[in-house]
């Protein structure tokens, strides 16, 4: 049986997560309504329409299903209005972040193995639909991206992403490949927001 239908379902609540911080700096970078919209869609739906352009799943699901473009619109008009409450509540943000990127791993991953690309390859499709939408969103907000900054970000992607590629090629059930893979990349996510594990970074003087 397929499932695609708990990949909707999955891929969704993530575009709603990823929407709303990515609406949440337009907000900070004093954008209109405009660009507020167009930073929560681009948040949302950049990683996962990234994603189905590469493994040739065309057109990608954000231009044939109303609802991918209805979440981040949705997410992006509540953040343009109830901004102040969501800036209090900045570590809860950071947490619905941290499962938006687990679910994204899941999805990005098993969408990818299921359109016949290999283990490996759909690993990484699983790490570039959960960091490819924050990407796009720092670019255009003229900053740099979150995943180049030491914050361990696309590295519990990967490593979710791995883990629910090599159980879907092994035809586990998905529930536990949801939980296996998607629950590594959460709690390794949440741990490193909670201890503040940052990736290695250069040492030395930066001049070469």
């Amino acid at each position: 049986m397929s499932s695609m239908p708990l990949l909707v379902t999955f891929d969704l609540l993530g575009i709603f997560v990823f929407a709303i911080s990515g609406a949440l700096v337009a907000v900070r970078k004093e954008l209109d309504l405009f660009g507020v919209l167009v930073l929560a869609g681009t948040t949302g739906l950049g990683g996962g329409f990234l994603r189905d352009v590469l493994i040739d799943a065309t057109p990608p699901a954000a231009l044939t299903d109303w609802r991918y473009l209805l979440v981040p619109v949705g997410a992006g008009l509540i953040t343009f209005v109830f901004h102040p409450a969501l800036g209090r509540m900045e570590s809860y943000v950071h947490v619905f972040d941290a499962f938006g990127l687990a679910l994204f791993c899941v999805t990005g991953a098993t969408k990818a193995m299921e359109y016949g690309v290999g283990p490996a390859p759909a690993a990484l499709m699983g790490m570039v639909t959960g960091i490819g939408g924050g990407m796009a969103r720092d670019l255009l907000a003229g900053r740099v991206p979150v995943v180049f900054r030491g914050e361990l970000y696309a590295t519990p992607a990967l490593a979710g992403a791995a883990v629910v590629a090599t159980l879907h090629w092994f035809e586990q059930p998905i529930w536990l490949v949801a939980v296996a893979g998607g629950g590594l990349c959460l709690v390794w996510r949440l741990v490193a927001l909670r201890r503040n594990w940052q990736a290695p970074m250069p040492t030395g003087s930066s001049s070469v």
